[in-house]
């Protein structure tokens, strides 16, 4: 496998005449969780949407294991290895557990050879059954499986989200804010797991967050952005001490003090 994850180089992202994103360079390795963090607006998910192709980025290029992917679709960057979640939780809430991570490994096949929707072989749906379960039960949720996704709690269903995008075999997963809304104790659960992803060394994970404590607790290096430019990159430890970072994001010593705090109640 190609260790080299994905990277960025130079971005320029616009909208109309306003840059939202200014000559921004990041690497998201295999093996590694990487965190983009910044204030509302700084640009965050406008960079996932250009690492996922749904926007065209005014410059710079994206790589994904190597291979130049800025001028593909979001369906062939899936199908070389890249999936996502978004902000806003896209679950179908009538069907069950099982089927919505299902989904994560029957889309990419289809995203190949649409007739596979209706004649898919009997190798491939053994396949998406063995993929389904292993990733059911990565993300406890065992217990749940046969139920509809409308009955479980935004925790629950954040874990499903997580379920789907390892089922889909992708090998670099961006996560946009995916401990939103979760309590103290389904953070910790759920960076439990982002820790037990990478730790196979198949998985690479780039994730924008606004949890702190979660950020300082799992990720392995931060990009942080304010106003569309990064002003500073480095260990979680590094980004905690940095004055830069301090005065335009993590705020006031107290402040500080206080998501240090939490990251030691949640290890």
């Amino acid at each position: 496998m190609n260790q080299s994850g994905m990277e960025a180089s130079h971005l320029k992202i616009m909208y109309g005449g306003h840059t939202a994103v200014e000559d921004f360079s990041f690497s998201a390795p295999i093996g590694r969780i990487t965190a983009l963090i910044g204030p509302n607006g700084a640009g965050k998910t406008s960079i996932f949407n250009a690492c996922n192709g749904l926007l065209r980025p005014a410059g710079g290029t994206v790589e994904l294991k190597g291979t130049d992917v800025t001028h593909w679709t979001p369906a062939r960057r899936a199908r070389h290895g890249l999936g996502r979640t978004f902000q806003r939780m896209e679950l179908c809430r009538a069907m069950t557990v099982t089927e919505n991570v299902a989904l994560g490994r029957e889309c990419v096949a289809v995203g190949g050879n649409a007739l596979r929707q209706v004649f898919s072989s009997p190798k491939e749906r053994t396949t998406i059954g063995r993929v389904t379960a292993e990733a059911i039960e990565r993300c406890g949720l065992a217990d749940f499986a046969p139920r509809p996704v409308g009955t479980l709690s935004t925790g629950q269903c954040r874990l499903v989200e997580l379920a789907r995008v390892l089922a889909g075999g992708f090998e670099l997963l961006l996560l946009d804010e995916p401990s939103s809304g979760l309590d103290d104790e389904e953070t910790h659960e759920f960076g439990r797991i982002l820790r037990s992803v990478v730790g196979d060394g198949e998985h690479g994970i780039l994730i924008v967050e606004h949890d702190m404590a979660l950020v300082m607790d799992v990720c392995d290096y931060v990009y942080v952005l304010d106003f569309g430019h990064c002003i500073f990159s480095g260990t979680p430890a590094e980004t905690q001490a940095s004055d830069v970072v301090r005065a335009a994001y993590l705020g006031e010593s107290a402040a500080v003090d206080a998501a240090v705090g939490a990251t030691e109640l949640v290890s």
